[in-house]
């Protein structure tokens, strides 16, 4: 059978060390990439080019709704001019249907006299005899 040879403290420790010093070393030669840099920056431009596409988004969809609003503005403005003409007209139209209910009336009320008037005139005509 074989020993079993277990690192004492010294070399564990010395061993760690080593590993933590490689892993500083690699994170450092990364840090230091140009290529890890030029990504970085090329990141940075993408994002500073979607922070201003959504702003410029964020304008136009402003502008749109002040384009909407001025537009209902509008629609309700016609719309309340067409409902002030339609409310004259109809004014109109009424006035005009009792203007001519009016003079119908005398028209009837003119001839029912007529009428009356030749009853009457018929009437002492007969009651006088000739």
């Amino acid at each position: 059978m074989s020993n079993f040879r277990s690192p004492d403290l010294l070399e564990r420790r010395n061993n760690a060390a080593a590993v933590k010093k490689a892993m500083l070393e690699k994170f450092r030669a990364a840090r230091e990439d140009p290529a890890l840099e030029q990504k970085r920056l090329k990141r940075i431009a993408v994002n500073e080019a979607r922070a201003s596409r959504a702003a410029e988004r964020e304008a136009a969809k402003k502008v749109r709704v002040a384009e909407l609003a001025a537009q209902a503005t509008r629609a309700a403005e016609l719309a309340a001019q067409a409902r002030r003409e339609a409310e004259t007209a109809e004014a109109l139209d009424k006035a005009q249907a009792a203007e001519r209910d009016a003079s119908l009336a005398a028209e009837k009320k003119a001839e029912r006299d007529a009428r009356y008037a030749a009853r009457k005139v018929a009437k002492k005509i007969r009651r006088r005899g000739y």
